[in-house]
């Protein structure tokens, strides 16, 4: 059964995070929800992999995220578990069901990437590995080093490495090795976003297996949510004294962004965002009158009034927009260019070599951009300067973001700029719930 066009799936309802809530669907212009008759642990696996919110944990019934309003447009999904998108599973045709949305099925997905694990692993220690194509795996310990080892603390919020062990420190894995020749610079934001070889490619065995020792001290971490909120564009929030909580936007200004910016690994900042632009949080305001000079490693080192100090209401929330990707080159528009990614300080271009619709499809997703339109090869919008930074890219088309695509490593390629790969997009924004994520398929 071919998915009709444009469709996407959120997660929404009362209680629910990015990898958690009721399970909507947009068919005919219109969001609507899937009855839990049969729903179950596949079905679930499903719209898991669908967002790129990792393993499943649990499949709710009966409305536990809240009953949603409108159509009913699934019932009696039967998923094996392996379908890319929930529309490739069997079901009785849209809008056919006898359901009310007291049945609304709903998701718990982990949202964990990246794990410790092993023998006399800790919370903060342990033998790394990565989930990738539905399967755990380990990283081989050539080049691994405490840069590596800083990305995957900061990443699972342990603070700062102490040691990066090798030869299998905490026991063998089994399995995948995903990633080889690992080389961060320190201050990614996930380790995917190092340099590497492609997923899966190495000359390790397990008796190589790398590890973290991490100092273990929670950090504050931070995170941008919000109405039509990406990864690196939204409302943002710290979590500190176990809650999550907003920025006020009291004299928050591009400096303070940039320095959201660089905790996350998102590149430079476009602009600071205020009055809300996001929507409004609820609960705690945590920070008020931040002011960062532009260089400081994390918000909570920059002056502030102090943790819940404040004389702002939610309205004040502060935002961020930043570039970590973009479209330029001759006869660009906002959707439509050559592809451009920020690294290391630096902007470079994409090589064309297997540049197909699905890589493009995730830079469009990326941007906001709506659906991918064509993929122009051979420097279509004229070529760039400097770095080529991708080459060999092969996105399944689901990812979020294009470093989580295969490709070759950071800087590793065979080409010149007159193979800098485009985009053609749609043009057409699609803008999240608060608290919802969507992916188009």
């Amino acid at each position: 059964m071919l998915p009709p066009a444009g469709g996407q799936i959120r997660l929404a309802g009362s209680g629910s995070t990015r990898c958690s809530g009721r399970v909507e669907i947009y068919y005919n212009n219109t969001w609507g929800t899937v009855c839990d008759d049969s729903w179950d642990l596949n079905d679930a696996k499903v719209v898991c992999r669908q967002l790129g919110c990792g393993p499943v944990l649990s499949a709710p019934q009966s409305a536990h995220f809240g009953r949603g309003t409108g159509p009913i447009w699934l019932d009696n999904l039967g998923c094996s578990g392996s379908e890319r998108s929930l529309f490739k599973c069997s079901h009785q045709g849209f809008g056919t069901h006898n359901c009310g949305h007291s049945e609304d099925a709903g998701v718990v997905c982990s949202d964990v990437q990246i794990r410790l694990t092993g023998s006399g692993s800790t919370q903060c220690s342990g033998r790394v590995e990565m989930y990738h194509s539905d399967t755990w795996g380990t990283v081989c310990d050539d080049s691994w080093d405490l840069n590596d080892a800083n990305v995957v603390c900061r990443e699972l919020g342990c603070g700062t490495a102490l040691s990066a062990p090798h030869s299998a420190h905490f026991g063998q894995g089994t399995g995948q090795i995903w990633l080889d020749d690992v080389a961060c610079s320190g201050s990614e934001g996930s380790l995917t976003e190092c340099q590497h070889g492609r997923f899966g490619t190495h000359n390790c065995g397990h008796g190589e297996d790398a590890g973290v020792v991490c100092s273990g001290k929670k950090l504050v971490l931070i995170r941008l949510t919000g109405s039509g909120s990406t990864r690196c564009s939204g409302r943002v929030e710290i979590y500190y004294n176990n809650t999550w909580g907003t920025v006020c936007d009291d004299s928050w200004d591009l400096n303070d962004a940039n320095v959201v910016c660089r905790e996350l690994g998102c590149g430079t900042a476009l602009d600071a965002p205020q009055s809300a632009h996001f929507g409004e949080g609820t609960g705690q305001i945590w920070l008020d009158d931040v002011a960062c000079s532009g260089s400081e490693r994390s918000l909570t080192q920059c002056q502030h009034r102090g943790f819940g100090t404040h004389n702002c209401r939610h309205s004040e929330d502060a935002g961020v927009n930043y570039v970590q990707l973009r479209l330029t080159g001759s006869g660009s528009t906002r959707c439509s260019g050559r592809v451009e990614m920020y690294h290391n300080d630096t902007w470079g271009t994409v090589c064309d070599d297997s540049w197909d619709l699905n890589d493009a499809k995730v830079v469009c997703r990326e941007l906001g951009c709506g659906t991918a339109l064509d993929a122009p090869q051979s420097a279509h919008f004229g070529e760039g300067t400097g770095q080529i930074w991708l080459d060999d890219v092969a996105c399944s088309g689901s990812e979020r973001s294009l470093t989580e695509c295969q490709h070759g490593g950071f800087g590793t390629h065979n080409c010149r700029h007159s193979e800098d790969a485009g985009v053609v997009s749609q043009s057409t924004k699609i803008n999240t719930l608060p608290g919802a994520n969507t992916a188009i398929f």
